[in-house]
């Protein structure tokens, strides 16, 4: 449903918000060791939560990401995805077809409406201090 980079800024959001609400700054290397994600294309990644001000990057000795936690209330996954993969998956077509609408609908056009409509529900009333509540308590994980 997301792209993988998606999938990895998500998760890679989730463990920065859980590892900065127990007061932690963490690097690079073990965010993407944590996520299960390549190095190289954490770092893209976070770079671009960064710019959009999803993430904090601090540099220098002690640095690595955080984020502070009266955003991780204010953050929530739409933000997240609308940075990753823009809203191809909040206004696109559900298979993918360029000139899908109403007066030209897909087959799946009107089926993907009510399944569209819960996806933004969810990603608009999801933030990241909940998700990563949810890790702190053991309900939920981020890997095996």
């Amino acid at each position: 449903m997301f792209s993988k980079t998606c999938e990895y800024g998500i998760r890679a959001a989730i463990f920065i918000a859980f590892q900065s609400y127990q007061d932690n700054r963490i690097g690079l290397k073990e965010i993407a060791k944590k996520i299960d994600s390549p190095e190289a294309f954490t770092a893209k990644i976070l770079q671009i939560l960064s710019r959009d001000n999803i993430i904090k990057s601090i540099k220098g000795v002690g640095g690595g990401f955080e984020i502070s936690k009266e955003n991780m209330k204010e953050i929530t996954l739409a933000q997240i995805v609308n940075s990753l993969d823009g809203d191809r998956i909040l206004t696109g077509c559900a298979l993918g077809l360029s000139n899908c609408s109403e007066d030209h609908p897909c087959p799946m056009h009107d089926k993907f409406i009510s399944i569209r409509n819960d996806l933004v529900f969810t990603l608009e009333n999801t933030n990241l201090e909940e998700l990563a509540l949810g890790i702190k308590s053991g309900d939920t994980f981020l890997r095996y």
